[in-house]
């Protein structure tokens, strides 16, 4: 049996382990996929306690930016962006070699596309952690030339600065107060945790979207005020079930853009065990 585990703190609510073993119960595969609470500073000795049989580790916060200095290998999407979700664990010439992905950025765009036709010039991000980052490379994927970014303390805007510079995005940052004055938007990304306490944000037209990272409850209090408002939302579980797809095929072995076999079926097995639509 091969062992996988998405790791962070909280995890207890995660949905991984119901849409990763999902997964590997049609792909025929003997995984056992679980979790574990690991805080910051803890990721290292996790993993070199780990014995052979483990393949794969699912990163959530605090552990996307620290898991970049104890790879071996890295993504050039990891590379750009300096964060990683994904782990990919394997044995080589007696030693374990611990390989960094990002499935983020995919889970993003295939949320929003899966629904939506999405090509505006003008994004907004709300928040500064590392699904900022990977939100920000998302937005310039689906069109985005320009982008507002919303966060707790303008001073930690460095990596999203850089990173919009790189993707050639010219960049406006302010705190989370001037949401209040914010003029109606085409184009939302809040990758703030639920529980925060945001004003209402407007959608500029019916066409406008919204991905709120928190889900549950659904609709957000955020994701509901924008759709009361003409706008078109979208849940986080999409982008959830969408990042766990490309790590699944990470680790059976696939390339990140390689399609699982009959890959439909199992999306549609992945949403109805977590209760979203077809």
């Amino acid at each position: 049996m091969h062992h996988l585990a998405v790791l962070g703190s909280p995890i207890a609510h995660s949905l991984s382990p119901v849409l990763q073993s999902t997964a590997y119960r049609l792909l025929g595969l003997d995984y056992e996929y679980g979790l574990a609470d690991v805080s910051s500073g803890g990721l290292q000795a996790f993993v070199e306690n780990l014995d052979d049989s483990w393949i794969g580790l699912s990163l959530t916060m605090p552990l996307k930016r620290e898991v970049v200095p104890l790879l071996d290998e890295a993504s050039p999407l990891v590379e750009s962006l300096g964060v990683a979700n994904t782990l990919v664990l394997s044995s080589r010439d007696g030693r374990r070699t611990l390989a960094g992905h990002n499935t983020d950025v995919d889970g993003i765009v295939r949320a929003i596309e899966r629904g939506h036709d999405v090509r505006h010039e003008h994004a907004a991000i709300i928040g500064g952690g590392a699904t900022a980052v990977s939100a920000l490379a998302a937005a310039a994927d689906l069109g985005a030339t320009r982008c507002s970014v919303f966060l707790r303390d303008p001073a930690k805007a460095g990596a999203l600065t850089q990173l919009a510079d790189r993707l050639g995005v010219t960049l406006e940052v302010s705190g989370l107060d001037s949401l209040d004055d914010a003029e109606p938007l085409d184009f939302v990304i809040s990758t703030l945790p639920g529980g925060v306490a945001l004003p209402p944000v407007l959608p500029s037209s019916p066409e406008a979207v919204l991905l709120d990272v928190a889900y549950d409850p659904w609709p957000s209090p955020l994701a509901a005020g924008w759709e009361d408002a003409g706008g078109a939302a979208v849940s986080g579980l999409d982008m959830l079930l969408e990042q766990a797809i490309g790590q699944i095929r990470l680790f059976t072995g696939r390339a990140q853009d390689e399609p699982l076999p009959d890959e439909a079926t199992i999306r549609a097995a992945m949403r109805e065990a977590v209760g979203l639509p077809e």
